[in-house]
């Protein structure tokens, strides 16, 4: 397969599969070329061996062509033929969002003059072009990504969902294509600036994201904690925290570095590694692509995420940051 580096210089250049299957059929001219000198040269070898060794280096050309483009479509089912449907909110930086043209290589929004494009947005171009399918982007709001997977109206939601066990009963998911830790944000100069864990956040008002690991796991963990009402996006509560309305915002690493980026009065805090940390399950800080339950389309979306690392993750990470709208 493509090393990513090599993938994502091909995607940003615009040279795709037909540009590889080019280089091979340039390798296998010149195995071709190499077999009949040897044949001339050494005054043996007869017409049978010739066509043998002519059909083993076309086979294995063939084969590389088909390797290269993801052993392509045939047997993934979808819900529109040779399409991938993802679904994300297109309003998450860094995960994903919404911009007005299709710079770094961002995605059309599917019924929309806009287009997406952050870690999500660069992981689904990835897995679509490993099965071979083009890659259309759904936008829709953070409660209906899984309903939308339940009923068959996309193939998959890739939009920064933790792999938590209420989602689990619900679908199915990948394994993760990312490891996300779990961290504070305060104001700067706020009353709880210098707070070194999660009992020093003692008192105060807090809020993030409805229907997260932040909001329904972590932000009950902090001692007579004052709980806002959760809030309908990750920019929202973001922009509760600017304005005063809360100490307190409960969320992820990315999320974070983002946030402190686009809000540079805010503090991150990270706890990890004390005793006085977060307590979350492992499943619950990893971020994995969610798939309607018992569809083979997740076996699929695994083998195609099989190759990549944790410093692959890590690497997509920092460019979704360094290009999202906010940290212009």
């Amino acid at each position: 397969m493509l090393p990513l580096r090599l993938f994502l210089h091909y995607r940003k250049k615009g040279k795709g599969m037909e540009k590889m299957k080019g280089y091979l059929k340039k390798a296998l001219a010149m195995t071709m070329a190499g077999v009949m000198v040897c044949g001339i040269l050494t005054g043996c070898g007869s017409k049978t061996t010739e066509t043998k060794a002519e059909t083993t280096a076309e086979t294995t050309a063939e084969t590389g062509a088909e390797s290269a483009a993801g052993e392509a479509s045939a047997e993934v089912k979808t819900v529109e033929d040779g399409v991938l449907k993802v679904a994300m909110e297109c309003g998450y930086a860094p995960y994903n969002w919404t911009q007005p043209t299709d710079a770094n290589g961002a995605v059309p929004i599917s019924g929309s003059s806009d287009y997406a494009y952050g870690y999500d947005v660069m992981m689904a171009k990835y897995v679509a072009e490993k099965l071979g399918l083009e890659l259309e982007i759904v936008k829709l709001d953070w409660d209906s990504l899984v309903p939308a997977v339940q009923s068959g109206t996309v193939d998959c939601v890739i939009a920064g969902q933790s792999i938590t066990s209420d989602r689990l009963e619900m679908v199915d998911f990948t394994t993760p294509y990312y490891y996300a830790s779990i961290i504070t944000l305060v104001k700067a100069d706020g009353p709880y600036a210098e707070a070194k864990g999660v009992s020093d956040l003692d008192g105060a008002t807090c809020t993030s994201q409805l229907n997260t690991v932040w909001y329904d796991t972590c932000i009950p963990q902090i001692p007579n904690v004052n709980q806002l009402p959760a809030q309908e996006s990750a920019p929202a509560m973001l922009v509760a925290l600017n304005a005063g309305k809360c100490d307190v915002v409960v969320t992820d690493m990315p999320t974070g570095m983002a946030a402190m980026v686009a809000y540079p009065d805010f503090k991150l805090l990270d706890f990890s590694g004390t005793e006085d940390d977060y307590e979350v399950s492992e499943e619950e800080i990893n971020i994995g692509i969610s798939v309607k339950k018992d569809s083979p389309l997740t076996a699929q979306l695994n083998e195609a995420l099989k190759d990549l690392t944790s410093e692959d993750f890590d690497s997509m990470m920092e460019e979704a940051i360094s290009v999202q709208p906010l940290s212009e």
